[in-house]
């Protein structure tokens, strides 16, 4: 294996891992009414110890449900317990053999059919995302967020971050200035994404779809690899 190709398989490795842990959530019922925020995401912290020895992550552990799932990443709402009607996600940053992983997933708890149309709508959007990625090599992030933003608009939602993705790698992350333009999808990044940092490796992209209905005070929230 080259050293590229040895990276990419590794963060492979790390979002499989991740994702049969949203699995394992969702098998579990942990995100369910009547818990807090806090109390599941130490739930899910405790899951995936118990299933990979997982003890570190890169960035902070989000849960948040109902009117706290319309904040960005930078928030820190007070802790609020998951009510019967709901809608939460979680977004975590496992840590497997020194690469990250960066996943998150929406729960709709009840029959609320625009919650479920919110849902189903983050897969898509996503999905849409990448075909945009794929179909041009020289895509930046300025015009993947508009695309993002378009598609948003598209199926009546709103984006509600600042950016929709941001570079991923080894730990800890070279590219951790989180007001650093170039290393997210954001209206101002002008460079291409497809291209290699200073010490000439592929650079990789975490997509980020978050959509927000501001009427109703919910949205959700959908992340993973771009690149691979």
């Amino acid at each position: 294996m080259t050293d590229e190709s040895l990276r990419a398989a590794r963060l492979l490795d790390a979002q499989a891992k991740a994702a049969e842990l949203f699995t394992e959530i969702e098998a579990r019922g942990l995100v369910v009414a009547g818990r807090g925020e806090r109390e599941v995401s130490d739930h899910i912290r405790d899951l995936a110890n118990e299933m990979f020895g997982t003890t570190h992550y890169w960035h902070k552990r989000i849960v948040r449900s109902g009117p706290n799932t319309l904040l960005p990443y930078r928030e820190n709402p007070p802790d609020r317990t998951i009510a019967a009607d709901d809608i939460a996600f979680a977004d975590f940053g496992p840590i497997f053999e020194e690469y990250e992983a960066d996943f998150g997933r929406t729960f709709v708890l009840g029959d609320d059919p625009v919650k479920h149309r919110l849902r189903d709508d983050l897969s898509t959007v996503f999905a849409a995302g990448r075909r945009a990625f794929d179909a041009d090599p020289d895509i930046t992030g300025k015009q993947l967020y508009t695309e993002i933003e378009r598609l948003a608009a598209e199926a009546g939602w709103q984006l509600g971050g600042w950016h929709a993705g941001h570079l991923v790698g080894e730990f800890p992350p070279e590219h951790n200035n989180w007001e650093d333009v170039d290393s997210h999808i954001v209206p101002a990044n002008d460079k291409p994404l497809r291209r290699t940092d200073e010490a000439g490796r592929l650079l990789h992209w975490i997509l980020e779809i978050h959509l927000i209905d501001q009427e109703r005070q919910f949205g959700g929230f959908y992340e993973e690899l771009l690149t691979l």
